[in-house]
């Protein structure tokens, strides 16, 4: 065999090994916009919800004109899950296989999600397209159903979540009236508050345009490497987390990095990650140092601060349509809709 041929062969081959999954993501789906008398079904697809956190979801959708519609299993337990797998799976397939409902609401989050990922039916998906919503663990299922199926998702309050007045407009813009190009405004509620997890800073400069992709960043990392996230090149991240010491946030980013390709993208948009400093006295970096020693030696335009999270007042970001992120500015716009 020819040496230097086969070395040529092997050295175009290791990108493709080493890299991002090699499966590409699907051609891209819009779902239908949400109106007032929609029925919008509720699952539980992570963890249980309590009376109190159902009956707050309830109230939220008809507060925004919907018909809720409870899964079979919404208050199976089985440990800190909403039921077994199978029943989450079955709520999840049963709300994409009904007719009648328009969209499909999380609920709660809460750890359970990534295990439906290889139950799934994605061509039941990709067959009947339908708005799925939700945050945190729901990073999992969103970014799944996108990379298998192309169906556009929303990372966006839970059912539960506390609807305020940004809350509740983000998510009209977004899901139910589908402005493009829309500039996404920062909470004026989170701009005021003195808590350094609110501060809106630089990590490094510049504008990037790119296809949406993220959430939670325990997620992100927990998938990197599987066949469920999407490829980094061409897209542009939005990552926050909750709870999380500085030292864990430099683990997940770093496995970004190395799993994912992080440096790959063509921007990031940081959320606010709340709870996530050191305590006092311990010997740790700040969040604020963590993120400037994983993120800006990339040379990527990105920004920490904008308004999503686990917080009150957050935005809803759609996974896989077209954004530009201008870190000067401070903005982040959709620069076409998200729905139809």
């Amino acid at each position: 065999m020819d040496r230097r041929s086969f070395a040529k062969k092997m050295a175009l081959a290791v990108p493709a090994l080493a890299g991002a999954p090699i499966i590409p993501d699907a051609e891209r789906l819009l779902p239908r916009r949400l109106q007032p008398g929609d029925t919008i079904g509720l699952i539980t697809p992570g963890s249980y919800i309590d009376d109190e956190g159902l009956q707050k979801a309830v109230d939220n959708l008809i507060r925004l004109g919907f018909r809720p519609k409870m899964a079979r299993n919404l208050r199976a337990e089985r440990g800190f899950n909403a039921g077994t797998d199978q029943q989450r799976l079955d709520d999840l397939h049963a709300m994409f296989s009904d007719d009648s409902v328009a969209g499909i609401w999380c609920a709660r989050g809460g750890y359970g999600c990534s295990r439906l990922l290889p139950g799934i039916d994605y061509d039941l998906i990709r067959n009947n397209p339908k708005a799925l919503i939700g945050y945190s663990d729901v990073t999992a299922l969103l970014n799944a159903v996108y990379h298998k199926t192309g169906l556009v998702g929303f990372h966006g309050p839970v059912g539960a979540s506390e609807l305020t007045e940004y809350t509740e407009a983000q998510f009209r813009a977004v899901v139910m009236e589908g402005r493009a190009p829309y500039s996404i405004p920062l909470s004026t509620e989170n701009l005021q508050k003195e808590d350094p997890a609110y501060q809106v800073y630089t990590v490094h400069g510049g504008k990037a345009r790119g296809i949406l992709v993220g959430g939670n960043l325990s997620l992100l990392s927990a998938m990197a490497g599987t066949e469920y996230l999407p490829a980094s090149e061409g897209k542009l991240a939005f990552i926050e987390d909750v709870g999380e010491r500085p030292y864990r946030v430099d683990r997940m980013l770093t496995q970004l990095r190395q799993a994912w390709g992080l440096g790959q993208v063509s921007g990031i948009a940081l959320g606010i990650f709340e709870d996530c400093q050191p305590d006092e006295g311990e010997r740790s970096l700040s969040l604020k140092e963590t993120i400037m020693d994983r993120i800006q030696g990339l040379g990527i335009p990105a920004i920490y601060g904008l308004s999503f999270g686990h917080i009150a007042n957050q935005c809803t970001l759609p996974i896989g349509i077209k954004a530009e992120l201008d870190v000067e500015q401070q903005r982040l716009t959709l620069l076409e809709a998200a729905v139809r």
